[in-house]
């Protein structure tokens, strides 16, 4: 007799959604694969599966590919459009719900074979995106109780909805789309991966080796120095070391050297007493006992007055500290993590930075590239992404860009990396008329590069200098507005038209 499975009830409205538990992490730079698995293990529970798998399409190379499954045999699964019920899936876009695996010409059975995994019952569904593009295939394997049900087939497809909210909250999503839109036939091929961690884009060689070390580095305790030229993304790999450690629960405390009056900084690290001084008409917490349980970001440590790297010294190796005008000695236990663009050694060797601090905070060093030094489809991929946010952000839709607007942008060196080419796009799809940006657009120095023959070179510091005073101008001599688009403190940027003559 054949067996039939037996209707199942909706899924429990106590957990509804499977956003539900992973929601707060679509706006981290949390690993997509981690949280991939997590919804893939929630939905096979829900559906009473033996397993799930998410499968990601890449329109470019025409294949699907899992990035959400514990394969414990494969270390991933790809497919073709076509080929296997998920392929079939993500070519018509319609559910498909297999009783008898073992019997259905439709299934891609080279997968078990190389698995010694057993396939009897499928039920697939393809996830769309706002557009009712399909984005990939949600796919569940041996329903535990006989076959999957109609009800099980809704179950998943709403289920799948919300996975494509997830995936395009997420810059996974944004690079996937650009991809489609941009690669052409002779590229398909040699199309990279997408990033490992949210709120990443780029995936050329160097920074495939920084994504490795956060891998190494978010799970310990390690205080770690992340180095790199301003605008780089330093805080950015902070907030993934803390987003995927054990303290992704506890404050991400950000503390930028460059903005706080040297008066101040003692008082804004460890906190002071009512009474302390002038104007402490109560007690206040700083930041380091703030951050108890969490991350203590210290973005530009090189700025650090040169008198309080002893007290940061004994917090960063005992966590104690005592407060402005306290004699108690408090602890916090905080995980540190450091930034800096200066060179830290030439600062030791002139006595500008302590060297027993320098060695303690460089449990690990991790440095970040700078945009001219990555792969230049990397600063293209950046422009897209940016033009996909800030379309959205102040037109409501992404904006394209013309071909010769991305020339100009993969001319120019961007002393201000990824920070001054995300203000320079966000600029420019403000000023733009239409949806299309033009070279006209971008708030970049015109004419093109000169040739080989006559091109002279300039120092960094002469680069840098024009670069300054061109943003400086462009924004009518509004230092905190320069500061924001060069990605720089205001006082960093004061301190450097200070040595350039520009202020007196």
């Amino acid at each position: 007799m054949e067996h039939m499975a037996k209707p199942r009830s909706p899924l429990p409205t106590a957990n509804p959604s499977v956003l539900w538990a992973v929601g707060d992490r679509l706006s981290r730079a949390v690993d997509v694969d981690v949280l991939l698995n997590e919804l893939s293990g929630r939905i096979a529970s829900a559906l009473q599966a033996d397993r799930c798998t998410i499968y990601l399409l890449d329109v470019a190379r025409g294949e699907l590919t899992s990035r959400g499954a514990k394969l414990a045999e494969l270390g991933e699964i790809r497919l073709q459009l076509g080929q296997g019920v998920a392929g079939a899936v993500a070519a018509t876009g319609q559910t498909m719900n297999l009783p008898d695996a073992d019997h259905d010409t439709r299934v891609f059975r080279q997968i078990d074979q190389q698995t010694g995994y057993k396939t009897r019952t499928i039920l697939a569904t393809p996830m769309l995106d706002k557009q009712a593009k399909v984005l990939g295939v949600i796919q569940v394997l041996n329903a535990k109780h006989g076959r999957f049900s109609d009800n099980d087939a809704d179950n998943l497809r709403r289920l799948a909805a919300e996975v494509a909210v997830a995936i395009e909250s997420t810059t996974l999503y944004q690079v996937l789309q650009t991809r489609s839109s941009s690669a052409d036939a002779t590229a398909k091929a040699s199309v990279p991966a997408a990033p490992r961690y949210n709120g990443f884009v780029g995936q050329g060689a160097a920074m495939r080796k920084v994504y490795l070390a956060i891998a190494k580095a978010a799970p310990t305790q390690a205080t770690v120095l992340v180095r790199g030229e301003s605008g780089t993304g330093k805080a950015l790999v902070a907030k993934a070391l803390h987003d995927n450690g054990p303290r992704r629960d506890g404050p991400f405390v950000v503390v930028d050297c460059t903005t706080i009056p040297e008066s101040l900084m003692e008082s804004a690290l460890f906190g002071h007493e009512k009474g302390a001084f002038t104007g402490a008409t109560e007690r206040a917490i700083g930041f380091c006992e703030t951050a108890a349980e969490g991350t203590l970001f210290l973005d530009e440590i090189g700025e650090l007055p040169l008198p309080l790297q002893a007290k940061l010294l004994r917090f960063i190796q005992d966590r104690k500290f005592e407060r402005v005008g306290g004699n108690k000695t408090l602890t916090a236990n905080a995980r540190v993590v450091a930034a800096t663009h200066r060179d830290l050694e030439s600062m030791v060797g002139r006595g500008q930075f302590r060297a027993d601090l320098f060695y303690r905070i460089k449990v690990v060093q991790l440095t970040l590239p700078a945009l001219r030094d990555r792969e230049p489809q990397e600063t293209a991929d950046l422009a897209e992404h940016f033009l996909a946010t800030y379309g959205r952000k102040h037109r409501g839709r992404p904006v394209a860009i013309s071909a010769d607007a991305k020339q100009r942008l993969l001319q120019h060196r961007w002393p201000g990396n990824v920070r001054e080419l995300e203000h320079c796009i966000e600029s420019a799809v403000v000023m733009c008329e239409g949806d299309l940006v033009t070279a006209e657009h971008l708030a970049l120095p015109s004419g093109a590069l000169p040739s080989e023959g006559s091109w002279q070179p300039e120092s960094l510091a002469q680069h840098e200098r024009q670069h300054i005073e061109r943003t400086v101008a462009h924004v009518g001599g509004n230092l905190a507005q320069a500061a924001r688009l060069l990605g720089i403190g205001r006082n960093t940027l004061y301190r450097k038209l200070e040595a350039f003559g520009r202020i007196k």
